[in-house]
């Protein structure tokens, strides 16, 4: 036997559903990111009296939207320290002793985005806070993107630079003479699995 379902339900019904849809079509009005961690890298240079090179082997990141707007996006990047990797067991053993990554205490260096901003077509400066060896502080990296194919894929290749001594490495490795600014690069293999292209509302460098 049919039912009829009375018009006031039918009514109240109604907001219910919308509610429950919206955060369903807000989220895919985001471009939504993947990084191929193991076609990207992470590295680090200082100049030295030996070069000092090299990379991060264990590390993870996160390219995120709440809009197609490139300032409602945020970049996190963690590493594990103890990954440190220069081609030298001497060199790698005192990076992640006390005087330097201090590995033991601090097990991850990582950067969190506060604020993304277009600079140029296909070019960002990230602000945002760098932690390593558990001090903090204020630092910037500039990314360019680099598309390939449909342009939902490419890479974003990136750098900064940091003061070690501000973070508390103010030691040297023994008969090798380093400076104080220490070189990040970051080179990223990303694609944009679903959602729209990412845009700015603002003129770049503006």
């Amino acid at each position: 036997m049919k039912q009829n379902i009375p018009q006031t339900m039918r009514l109240f019904a109604l907001p219910l559903l919308g509610a429950a849809l919206l955060p369903s079509l807000c989220s895919a009005q985001a471009p939504v990111f993947a990084i191929d961690v193991p076609k990207s890298k992470i590295t680090f240079s200082v100049k030295a009296s030996v070069a000092i090179n090299g990379t991060f082997d264990k590390w993870d990141a996160a390219l995120k939207f709440t809009s197609p707007d490139v300032s409602d996006g945020s970049l996190q990047i963690k590493i594990q320290a103890a990954s440190v990797n220069t081609g030298s067991g001497m060199k790698d053993g005192k990076l992640k002793g006390e005087d330097f990554f201090d590995v033991k205490k601090h097990e991850f260096i990582t950067f969190i985005s506060k604020k993304i901003v277009m600079t140029a077509p296909d070019k960002f400066s990230v602000e945002g806070d760098f932690t390593i060896r558990g001090v903090s502080k204020p630092e910037t990296l500039t990314l360019s993107v680099a598309r390939e194919g449909d342009g939902t894929s490419g890479r974003i290749v990136g750098q900064m630079a940091f003061d070690r001594k501000q973070y508390g490495m103010t030691h040297g490795i023994p008969f090798i003479k380093i400076a104080d600014r220490v070189q990040v690069d970051v080179n990223l293999a990303v694609k944009r699995t679903s959602g729209p292209p990412v845009t700015s509302k603002a003129k770049p460098g503006a």
